[in-house]
């Protein structure tokens, strides 16, 4: 197949696509054991992008074994602050390719420029935040209290010690961002990796697996093994050789790699779906809240757990809010993401296009009112105008499902009903993000503790930051990313006594 580049395309990509994406497993680039390749396409377009190398089962095996040498070998040799200087040194290499991860996670993934921009450019941050932690990994001491003999003398201390190997399962909708997200904080505590990206989207973790050879990580500290997640992921999950998982994507697939997990009972660590609540009262300040409201339902296409998809208006504003985030959808311009003027980028495949339709099908049969949008456009690429449904019910599956693509559902409720809009919010199986709209912030506060949701945003919404712990309530995972939080993840406790 011949790749089409688009013409802001430059030189080092186009060369970067031309070479061969095989697997990297013990600081070298390596066939698959059966030879296999897949096929990576352009969203937008459906221009073939490049082949893939396709692990097995067989490759995870080989992929683990070397991480397992280098946890056991020179990685657990390295001081803190050699650990440290590596994170540093890649953090400085992602920095200098931040063109060229840019337009990657545009042609692979199919978002606007301007967000692949914001979500590469924050990377190095957070390489650097986690480089800043293990001379930070630090223990206590303990005066111990539990029985001795008469004249005995103990001393108690605990250790903070590496998981081990950890398994990095990333999704497709941002992709080198959640792989960094998981890859960074394993690193700093100590544990060895195995990386898988999302079939859909292999091509800046392998761009990423380069860097990491650059930066002179000991062989096997990192492997990357590109493949299909009911193949490669599952083998993860239930592989006896890795003592962590960390899982980003649905929730079903989270179940799955819970259960798989049990065999060994390795430590399983989960960011999966979303339904934010987003509840906007009359006293909001609708010139800023609407833009942003409209934002965080489009953005990524829709395509994000924290998307704000269940949309609650105080009864009285709620037909000037409809009206007014209907107009601004129809203004979204929709094309390629190297195109300067994009603001939505395509579905990622023609597969979830059909499922996100079906679910706007579904809202139509269930009697909500398609204000606007909700079309799947004709030409090349998975494009879906983006909707806006009205007085919505809380059956509806458009309400109750997570759609994952620009789809925001409106829904009133009663002017004053705090109690009220809470209790329909925390209608859901999900508790990931939610967020409110009011310039009272005594009842913004009063929201805050009455939502049930792992990140709570108060006039903006999905604010997060490397300092700030998150993740979910409910059935959006165990665990909380970013931070300190997320460090701990990859980290084991070990208490030590000492009679003398």
């Amino acid at each position: 197949m011949t790749f089409m580049p688009h013409p802001g395309v430059s030189a080092a990509v186009r060369t970067f696509l031309s070479k061969p994406h095989p697997l990297f497993i013990g600081g070298e680039w390596v066939e698959p054991v059966g030879g296999g390749s897949f096929s990576t396409f352009d969203p937008a377009t459906g221009a073939h992008l490049a082949e893939i190398g396709e692990a097995e089962a067989a490759d995870v095996d080989r992929a683990v074994m070397a991480a397992r040498a280098a946890f056991d070998g020179p990685w657990s040799r390295l001081s803190a602050r050699a650990r440290a200087n590596l994170l540093f040194r890649l953090a400085d290499l992602i920095t200098l390719h931040q063109d060229t991860f840019e337009q990657l996670e545009v042609l692979d993934n199919g978002m606007p420029r301007f967000v692949a921009r914001a979500t590469v450019s924050s990377r190095p941050d957070l390489f650097r935040y986690y480089a800043g932690w293990p001379e930070r990994i630090e223990g206590a001491t303990i005066p111990n209290s539990g029985y001795r003999a008469p004249g005995d003398e103990l001393f108690t201390y605990t250790l903070r010690e590496p998981v081990g190997v950890a398994g990095l399962i990333a999704p497709w909708n941002v992709p080198l961002a959640i792989a960094c997200l998981k890859l960074a904080p394993a690193l700093a505590a100590g544990c060895t990796v195995v990386l898988k990206p999302a079939e859909l989207t292999p091509l800046s973790a392998l761009l990423l697996g380069e860097l990491i050879a650059e930066a002179d990580f000991p062989p096997g500290v990192v492997n990357i093994v590109n493949g299909v997640g009911a193949v490669v992921g599952a083998a993860i999950a239930q592989h006896p050789g890795i003592d962590k998982v960390s899982f980003t994507g649905s929730t079903a697939v989270g179940k799955s790699i819970v259960q798989a997990a049990a065999g060994n009972l390795k430590r399983v660590s989960l960011e999966l779906g979303g339904k934010a609540p987003v509840i906007i009262f009359a006293d909001a300040d609708l010139e800023t809240t609407l833009p942003a409201v409209v934002g965080a339902i489009y953005g990524l296409q829709g395509q994000n757990c924290m998307a704000a998809t269940r949309i609650y208006v105080e009864s009285k504003i709620f037909d000037r809010v409809v009206a007014e985030a209907a107009r601004l959808a129809d203004e979204m311009k929709l094309g390629h993401g190297m195109d300067a003027d994009s603001q939505l980028g395509p579905i990622i495949s023609e597969r979830h296009r059909d499922r996100v339709m079906s679910l706007i099908d579904s809202g139509l049969a269930e009697g909500a009112e398609l204000v606007t949008g909700g079309r799947a456009l004709e030409g090349p690429g998975y494009f879906v105008s983006p909707a806006v449904f009205a007085d919505t019910q809380p059956n509806m599956r458009i309400m109750r499902d997570e759609i994952f693509g620009p789809v925001g559902c409106f829904q009133r409720f009663a002017d004053g009903d705090l109690e009220g809009v809470a209790a329909a919010a925390n209608d859901t199986e999900y508790g990931l993000a939610a967020g409110v709209w009011t310039t009272n912030l005594s009842k913004a506060h009063r929201m805050a503790r009455m939502v049930r949701a792992g990140q709570m945003s108060i006039n903006c919404h999905g604010a997060t930051g490397v300092n700030i712990p998150f993740g979910g309530f409910k059935q959006s995972g165990w665990g909380r990313e970013f931070a300190k939080d997320g460090l701990d993840l990859y980290l084991e406790t070990k208490s030590v006594t000492a009679r003398f």
